[in-house]
């Protein structure tokens, strides 16, 4: 039987996935290859967000002229959940996801969803599926939530009917072995965004137009792609989907950069948040523009000692190795170094409620 909440009718799975299902599922999950057993549903037509609904995880019915297969009205963001050491359950702010969400939505001229349907939408979820929340620090319930347009309609404007979807997938610890260095390919030939596009935004578009380029990398033997500006090709933007960070060693301190926001680099919860982070920790911490020229003679005078990339999924990922067309260098022996570890070691345990949440940042579920 259903029964209703303040937005959201539960429906609960009539075939959930057995104990002994969900734990041999949940043995080695990886990342994004296991899926729970529900899903939140909230159509939105007649201009306002209808009763969404907690249902079982299934597919999709699309009509073929639906919008989005046509026009790619399409954003998503990603977040996660995690056991506390308190024996609870916590999102690592989900507001701040919900906020970037309108925002993407809002250049796709998409509606926007308000942050606490968004929040509460995430908290039903995980309460519904707090049995696939992994336990280990490292570990997490991955949350996806995306917005399509569903509108059955040929022409080339914003969709009149869309729909919000959230579901989860229990994810392991993103380097099971170790955390291990990347190799970075430096992309000389195509870009991630321009001035005045939709860098900033989650669509997925964005993320299509980056395969070929990903592919490029992989034919040069490295892991990820390095994106630069579209207008001088010279300064650093992300690696991948991740933001970058790179460490100096100068006049006896140590101080992060981050490229600075311009329009065309994704503003990452986890960047905003290890900003702030480096600060508590006893680091300088700045935003500004990075050339690739300025990259290279960095490392080769030891003022840069080590650079990583951030993101939602991998926390945070260090950089070891770098080709380009310009020249290849190696980072800190192609080893991880310490700041990037010490960082990576402080957002792990903050978000699994090990140290105090000093910022307001985990949100309570359970």
């Amino acid at each position: 039987m259903s029964t209703a909440t303040t937005a959201l009718t539960i429906t609960p799975s009539t075939h959930p996935a057995s104990e002994a299902e969900r734990a041999a599922r949940m043995t080695n999950p990886g990342f994004g290859r296991v899926f729970t057993d529900h899903m939140v549903v909230i159509p939105y037509r007649n201009g306002a967000w209808q009763t969404g609904e907690l249902k079982a995880y299934g597919p999709l019915s699309l009509d073929p002229a639906s919008s989005v297969l046509h026009y790619g009205q399409a954003i998503f963001e990603g977040f996660k959940a995690y056991h506390q050491k308190d024996g609870g359950l916590a999102t690592f702010r989900p507001e701040a996801n919900g906020e970037r969400f309108n925002q993407s939505a809002a250049r796709l001229a998409m509606p926007a969803l308000p942050v606490d349907l968004f929040v509460q939408a995430a908290d039903e979820l995980i309460r519904m599926e707090k049995n696939w929340v992994p336990t280990a620090i490292g570990e997490s319930l991955y949350l996806r939530p995306l917005m399509i347009a569903t509108e059955a309609a040929l022409g080339v404007r914003p969709s009149n009917e869309y729909q919000f979807i959230l579901f989860a997938s229990p994810s392991g610890a993103y380097f099971p072995k170790g955390v291990k260095p990347v190799t970075v390919w430096i992309s000389e030939d195509y870009v991630r965004a321009a001035p005045g596009g939709t860098g900033f935004a989650k669509c997925a578009g964005n993320y299509a137009a980056s395969l070929v380029a990903q592919a490029q990398a992989a034919e040069q033997g490295c892991d990820q792609v390095v994106w630069l500006d579209a207008v001088t090709r010279n300064c650093i933007e992300e690696m991948g989907g991740m933001n970058m960070f790179f460490v100096y060693q100068e006049g006896g301190k140590t101080t992060l950069v981050t490229p600075r926001l311009t329009g065309t680099l994704l503003p990452g919860v986890t960047r905003r948040s290890l900003l702030e982070l480096a600060k508590d920790l006893g680091f300088e911490a700045e935003e500004r523009t990075i050339t690739v020229d300025e990259w290279k003679d960095a490392v080769a005078t030891g003022r840069m000692t080590e650079a990583f990339a951030c993101g939602t999924a991998a926390v945070i990922t260090p950089i070891g190795q770098v080709k380009s067309k310009r020249g290849d260098w190696t980072i800190h022996h192609n080893e991880s170094g310490p700041i990037t570890m010490k960082l990576r070691e402080a957002m792990l345990n903050l978000q699994h409620g090990v140290s105090a949440d000093t910022h307001g940042w985990m949100h309570k579920v359970l």
